[in-house]
């Protein structure tokens, strides 16, 4: 049976139901917080706030994206997840250099020894990490996806380590991997490391690639078989168009089991919790109003935010 790991456990796939792609739910104190501290959600009362607000506007499910060491705390999402009633997908990984100190772990570990760390996260539970030192101290909670991040029009060593790493830990655990994509960039890069590592392709996730919004290059990935997440709906403000909405239109007709939606959220200032705007529901109200005043069916919609999360986020089979 397909299923998708969230924080309380496994679901089967065809129980998700409306899911964001991308989010970003807990950024717990870190040395992300100290050196970007607009990144800051520690708040599991704004959290539940902002996803009991979420259902009742339809959602069911969100794909955290905050991997080790970078604020992420599994325990506050599994207690979200429990009075929200949104299902929560809590990430392994490792995010850009900038997000930790110099020295890092993240930077000197081995792709056999990040691997196997990954791994431990998604089959025995995961690890706790305080200020970079990794704690042999496992929570009941597991990870359901690999998220690892890529710079700027490529790949440097340590993202290329940690791209390997992720695809290593995917096979062998059938785990699905998101990435980030700086400004959408690189994508064609990280479509080729997982390719030459023999991962399926259809379970991977390329994050933020509207960010580009350059059709012919979005088509290209896709051919690949990657699924595409488009997160940049909302923050268009200073153009008379909304490229991501341009891009959906263009290119779902061709695609339409790959391309998904989230609003990678990072920031207190987007959520009406935390005082911000537009809020969490804006895909599900808002945006989605723009699609269907754009042509886009219900049953587009639910492609969109139902079939294809659940496809690209459930296991692998075989691995």
């Amino acid at each position: 049976m397909s299923f998708v790991r969230t924080v309380l456990g496994d679901l089967p796939a065809s129980e998700l139901g409306w899911c964001y792609a991308h989010e970003h739910i807990i950024i717990d104190d870190s040395v992300a917080t100290l050196r970007f501290p607009d990144f800051h959600l520690p708040s599991v009362e704004n959290g539940v706030a902002e996803l009991r607000r979420f259902r009742r506007d339809g959602g069911s499910a969100m794909v955290d994206s905050m991997p080790c060491d970078a604020g992420r705390n599994a325990g506050k999402l599994a207690e979200i997840s429990r009075r929200s009633g949104v299902h929560i997908v809590c990430p392994t990984g490792l995010h850009l250099a900038k997000y930790y100190d110099d020295g890092h772990w993240g930077d000197r570990l081995s792709l056999e020894t990040l691997a196997g760390l990954f791994v431990a996260d998604i089959e025995d539970g995961i690890d706790r990490f305080d200020y970079g030192a990794p704690v042999v101290e496992r929570t009941p909670h597991r990870a359901g996806v690999i998220k690892v991040a890529g710079g700027l029009e490529k790949l440097d060593d340590r993202e290329g380590r940690a791209f390997r790493a992720a695809a290593a830990a995917a096979r062998r655990t059938g785990c699905p991997i998101l990435t980030h994509c700086e400004q959408g960039t690189a994508a064609l890069e990280q479509v080729e490391v997982f390719r030459a590592a023999g991962v399926p392709l259809d379970h991977v996730v390329l994050s933020h690639t509207d960010r580009k919004p350059d059709p012919a290059y979005h088509r290209e990935v896709l051919q690949s078989g990657v699924n595409l997440e488009y997160d940049s709906a909302f923050r268009w403000k200073d153009r008379h168009d909304n490229p991501t909405l341009e891009l959906l239109r263009g290119l779902f007709p061709e695609f339409p089991c790959q391309l998904m939606l989230g609003m990678d959220a990072a920031r207190p200032a987007y959520w009406k919790s935390y005082g911000g705007a537009p809020g969490l529901s804006f895909l599900l109200t808002d945006f989605a109003a723009a699609l269907r005043a754009a042509g886009f069916t219900g049953e587009d919609l639910e492609r969109i935010f139902v079939a294809n999360p659940a496809r690209a986020y459930s296991f692998a089979t075989g691995a």
